[in-house]
């Protein structure tokens, strides 16, 4: 636990605030930061026999990052009674000034990420393997079905024109980096083919549905217990628009891939790609025809969304070592949607 930690959180403050709403009692104990994405915090701790994770961001914000929580804890809310594996939502706060930030608080899930670590019995079982890579199909094949009016979040985004603004969209994200001191623009491959590519061969139809936006490995939980997902984490980028992007951003990070690094995922048991495609297809009875052009976006969006760190890196605003690794990932996806295109006979 750093200092820095720490001080982002002040305790005291916190258990009055939580006290405020009957959420507990006694001292505020066991604490510990939960590692994870480099976005945000995750604060475990215990009061009494209850467990609780806070989540805000970190200390030195981004523009958006209060919204950002705010929009998380509101997807998790609208989540609850539904089929998808989430954290429960225990309570939120959108006021910056309780905490320095807004947040919100979830519940403890019994889980392990499988991109840190294979446990027992999992890491001897290659059928539990198998499912645990199945049940990546069946989180997202959840969420595409829940119907974003019904549980009271269609604005989350704007649905209409969705496909036709993502390539000019993350285009122009890309252009957003030149505000970084020290940022030269580095190249990341041809970007504006591909741009051009997804502009040209853009689906003429979409369903709409709530889409997390950075689903693989690194953002799921799995149960102890059996090859199933406790829970997604992570909904910083959730919107609405076609549920197919979280299949395609699974695809793209599949372990194996080699645009993006999974070690610790090597060698296991899961199922191939058109295992998965497969699976999802037989839980939502989408149409496969454009999952093509749903990949190559999302290798070109997160490419895009890797670089800025990147930028950041460049201005001191993230580890140099981060920056780097991150800007040849991003290389490797722009590479990966160009192949993707060239093999396309569609």
């Amino acid at each position: 636990m750093s200092d820095a930690s720490l001080e982002a959180i002040d305790t005291r403050i916190l258990q009055s605030w939580m006290d405020a709403r009957n959420l507990g009692s006694g001292d505020i104990q066991d604490i510990s930061f939960i590692a994870g994405g480099t976005q945000n915090m995750l604060m475990r701790f215990r009061r009494e026999a209850d467990v609780y994770v806070l989540r805000r961001p970190p200390m030195h914000k981004r523009a958006n990052s209060d919204e950002t929580m705010r929009r998380e804890a509101r997807v998790l809310g609208a989540l609850r009674d539904t089929d998808v594996p989430h954290p429960r939502l225990i309570a939120a706060e959108s006021d910056e000034n309780i905490l320095g930030a807004a947040f919100y608080l979830m519940e403890c899930v019994d889980g392990f990420n499988a991109n840190l670590e294979m446990p027992d019995p999992h890491r001897s079982d290659p059928l539990l393997q198998h499912a645990m890579g199945l049940s990546m199909a069946d989180a997202i094949a959840a969420l595409s079905r829940i119907d974003p009016i019904a549980v009271g979040i269609l604005n989350l985004g704007k649905a209409h024109g969705w496909i036709e603004r993502q390539a000019p969209r993350w285009r122009s994200h890309l252009e957003t980096y030149s505000a970084f001191d020290n940022y030269d623009g580095a190249d990341i491959g041809d970007v504006d083919m591909v741009s051009s590519w997804l502009s040209r061969r853009a689906p003429l139809s979409m369903q709409v549905g709530i889409i997390h936006g950075d689903f693989h490995f690194s953002n799921v939980l799995m149960r102890r217990d059996k090859g199933a997902l406790a829970a997604i984490v992570d909904w910083e980028l959730a919107t609405i628009g076609d549920p197919l992007l979280d299949l395609a951003h699974l695809l793209v990070t599949w372990p194996g891939n080699s645009t993006v690094r999974s070690p610790s995922l090597e060698g296991v048991n899961l199922p191939t790609p058109e295992e998965v495609i497969s699976h999802y297809a037989q839980q939502t009875n989408r149409d496969m025809t454009h999952l093509v052009w749903f990949r190559v976006l999302a290798a070109y969006r997160l490419g895009i969304i890797l670089e800025g760190t990147n930028a950041r890196a460049g201005a001191g605003l993230a580890p140099r070592e981060t920056g780097t690794l991150l800007h040849e990932t991003a290389v490797s996806l722009i590479e990966h949607a160009s192949t993707l295109i060239s093999q396309d006979n569609s």
